[in-house]
């Protein structure tokens, strides 16, 4: 008798030109002054850990490296971004022009 295993696929992204993939950070505080706040009431978070990097864009036929390297924790603006899933997670596909910061 054999048995059938799941086994979960390693979905790999490669974002193109100067786009950067992040996982965004979890906001640990749920709970605020002993009152519960709902998923739905909680802001976005704007800052993340970059996961995959683009090759750079192109200027005059000459590509430009990218600033960015996957590791980094970046800022970026609020409404930024496609927000798409990834396995089980969610991440957001952005253009290196909408990240604001690098955090030290």
């Amino acid at each position: 008798m054999s048995t059938a295993t799941k086994s979960k696929t390693k979905v790999s992204i490669k974002p193109l030109e100067d786009r950067v993939v992040i996982m965004p950070s979890e906001d640990s505080e749920t709970m605020r002054g002993g009152l519960y706040i709902p998923d739905t009431a909680k802001e976005k978070p704007t800052q993340g850990q970059v996961i995959a990097v683009g090759p750079g864009r192109m200027d005059k036929g000459v590509r430009v490296p990218m600033d960015l390297a996957v590791g980094d924790k970046v800022i970026y603006g609020k409404y930024s971004g496609t927000n798409f899933q990834l396995g089980d997670d969610e991440v957001i596909i952005i253009k290196a022009s909408d990240i604001l910061a690098k955090l030290g």
